[in-house]
């Protein structure tokens, strides 16, 4: 039987959406590697009629013939916080970010990053996550990943409180588009852990026309959420 979900602060504060999501489906990603079972991504959307739009500030036209920057892109460096009081167990800082995005090679990139990734010959998951950090907490660890490149105040072995700022959301590693992937799982070493459902404590939830207050929810796939500072 299914675990129930350990709830936590969301990550982030304004308006996202879940591109992956466990309320969608399970596995999120369509895979129990790195143990992102119930993992989340999100990513910050302009919004049309009621309907999502785009993560970027450009035409679609700009988009295809890589024109749109990282600073073009609605979530790009907005920061990520601590879902939980916990103590630093590892982070991976210093990948490179690619400074514009574009459908067709980035996509083409986290098909090669995937395939030739080697675990047992790579200790490094910045290939794959980019920069991230690993949080310990009481009963779960947490796995925030493709951060901004030197956006990291932390250190191993830091204690942080809930709220605390980590990072900021970039394109590094294994990104088709600035966003954070998050997840819990069972130990540190996501090579060997087993993903946690996960849910958030309080966000709003944009349903019918208006905000409604979500406590315990899992945000579904593109719905429009936020969270107010």
């Amino acid at each position: 039987m299914e675990a129930s979900p350990i709830s936590v602060r969301f990550p982030l504060r304004g308006e996202w959406s879940a591109f992956n999501t466990p309320a969608h489906r399970v596995p999120s990603h369509g895979t129990d590697y790195l143990a992102q079972t119930y993992a989340y991504d999100f990513v910050r959307l302009s919004w049309k009629n009621d309907k999502p739009d785009d993560f970027h500030s450009k035409t679609s036209v700009g988009y295809l013939l890589g024109r749109v920057n990282l600073r073009d892109c609605f979530g790009w460096s907005q920061p990520v916080l601590a879902p939980f009081a916990g103590t630093v167990v590892h982070v991976a800082d210093g990948w490179p970010e690619r400074q514009t995005v574009h459908p067709v090679r980035d996509v083409l990139i986290a098909l090669k990053n995937g395939l030739l990734f080697n675990e047992k010959n790579q200790e490094d998951l910045r290939p794959l996550a980019g920069n991230h950090v690993i949080l310990e907490g009481e009963n779960c660890f947490a796995f925030l990943a493709h951060f901004k490149t030197g956006s990291i105040p932390v250190q191993k072995g830091d204690r942080v409180l809930a709220g605390q700022l980590l990072g900021a959301v970039g394109h590094s590693g294994n990104s088709t588009a600035p966003h954070l992937h998050f997840h819990l799982m069972t130990t540190p070493d996501p090579r060997a852990a087993t993903g946690v459902p996960c849910c958030f404590d309080d966000y709003e939830a944009y349903r019918d026309g208006t905000w409604v207050p979500v406590r315990k929810g899992m945000p579904g796939r593109l719905e429009r959420i936020r969270v107010c500072a």
